[in-house]
């Protein structure tokens, strides 16, 4: 719902203890309460979170706002489509991509 809990969820505190890491997250940038600039910088600075790979899955095509999660060590950045369907077949390219192509770490 948004970033604090984004964090709460990855930190597996409260009601999400028992929770597994995901093996990619895909964020947005427009989140209340702690946008995703935020959680981003947050992941990149916990041991246990900074091996998952972030996907900046966003509305915004400013230039500032790629520089700023790129620096900020996201491992791509992507604009959402408005439409449904574009919208569908992008979040499938980027499972296919990282979970079929890239070769991700062992958790442990």
């Amino acid at each position: 719902m948004d970033g604090e809990e984004a964090m709460k969820y990855l930190l597996n505190e409260g009601e999400y203890g028992e929770k597994p890491k995901p093996d990619i997250i895909l964020l947005d940038l427009n989140l209340p309460k702690k946008d995703g600039r935020e959680v981003l910088a947050d992941i990149k600075q916990i041991k246990d979170l900074r091996h998952i790979p972030v996907v900046i899955l966003t509305s915004s095509e400013a230039d500032e706002d790629i520089i700023k999660t790129y620096e900020l060590h996201a491992n791509c950045y992507v604009t959402k489509p408005v439409d449904l369907d574009q919208f569908s077949k992008v979040v499938k390219a980027i499972g296919d991509f990282w979970f079929s192509i890239v070769k991700l770490p062992n958790e442990d």
